[in-house]
């Protein structure tokens, strides 16, 4: 196993889990403090608070959301990697992923302009691209032997 390659997807868990805190240290003083919660309708979801709180407060929902889908697929890649055998490339461009993805929700979370998120995004995916394809690459090698 290639142990490397392990480190930025890690990294990647706690950034989700620090946004996740974020998230709820700006959401509950927003609605009130823990007392508001107990305002809220039964079955109610994140989503019902869009138009409820104030769309800064929502960013850092927003984005957590997103560090719960495409990097379900870094992950997964990250794994095939350090079972095949991650290289130099194939840790730089993890790194590189992680790295924008923090951007990415630093960006989100404080500023939120469309242009430079969607441009980050076109950056991490391709990077996330080119791992995958590594990946597969990696995989096919072997069943070729």
């Amino acid at each position: 196993m290639h142990a490397a390659i392990l480190a930025p997807a890690a990294v990647l868990v706690l950034w989700t889990l620090i946004m996740l805190g974020w998230m709820g240290l700006t959401r509950i003083p927003a609605l009130g403090g823990v007392a508001g919660l107990g305002k809220a309708p039964p079955g109610g979801r994140g989503q019902d608070l869009e138009t409820v709180l104030p769309p800064r407060i929502n960013w850092k929902s927003h984005n957590y959301s997103h560090l719960t889908e495409q990097p379900t697929l870094f992950y997964a890649v990250t794994m095939i990697l350090a079972l095949m055998g991650a290289d130099r490339i194939d840790v730089a461009l993890a790194w590189g992923y992680v790295g924008l993805r923090i951007v990415h929700s630093l960006w989100q979370a404080l500023v939120n302009r469309i242009p430079v998120r969607f441009a980050l995004f076109n950056i991490y995916t391709a990077c996330l691209v080119v791992l995958a394809i590594r990946a597969a690459a990696d995989c096919f090698a072997v069943m070729g032997r």
